[in-house]
């Protein structure tokens, strides 16, 4: 009864941000708040290399990304959660914003060519490195995600930067949610 007791006591609000059941208090930062509040998922995901191979050896650190999912058809665009909750401009914001058209080449990946045709890179190892790598979540339909990160430290799923491109939106058009508008 005590540790029922206990378990029902953690199940309370502070400051609008619940506290995990496990006694360990998670408080949500103003940028997971809003991707939530923006209908996303907040993943946190581990930089790995050598994702095209076996064993995957996983890089220091982590960054916490916002997926959005497509109702109608399923399909999923991430975004870095600064870059979504930054009012400011960033690199991966304007390349949403305003898409070049894709010039095409490249000899593999779309997506990786089209991210270091805007002056990013969503290779970990070199351009021309066949090892992969990306940010890592297991047990998610994009275990390895693929994600444009520019020199500002600002990023965007590289797959969703390149349907962009196309006039094609991928989970959902970020114009609707990230923070900075460059039309206000």
């Amino acid at each position: 009864m005590a540790a029922g007791a206990a378990a029902l006591a953690l199940l309370f609000s502070v400051g609008g941000n619940a506290v995990a059941q496990d006694n360990t208090a998670t408080v949500q930062s103003p940028a997971e708040s809003y991707c939530l509040q923006k209908g996303g998922k907040v993943e946190v995901r581990q930089p790995v290399y050598g994702s095209n191979g076996g064993k995957l050896p996983f890089l220091t650190g982590s960054r916490q990304f916002c997926q959005f999912t497509s109702k109608k058809d399923g399909s999923r665009i991430h975004i870095l959660l600064e870059t979504l909750y930054s009012t400011q401009p960033t690199l991966a914001a304007l390349a949403y914003y305003f898409p070049p058209a894709y010039q095409g080449g490249g000899g593999g990946n779309p997506a990786s060519y089209y991210c270091t045709q805007l002056g990013g890179t969503d290779v970990f190892g070199g351009p021309n490195d066949p090892a992969g790598g990306g940010w890592y979540l297991k047990g998610t339909i994009d275990e390895t995600l693929e994600a444009c990160i520019f020199p500002d430290m600002s990023s965007i799923d590289s797959w969703g930067l390149t349907y962009r491109s196309a006039q094609i939106v991928r989970g959902i058009d970020l114009t609707t949610v990230m923070r900075f508008n460059p039309n206000k």
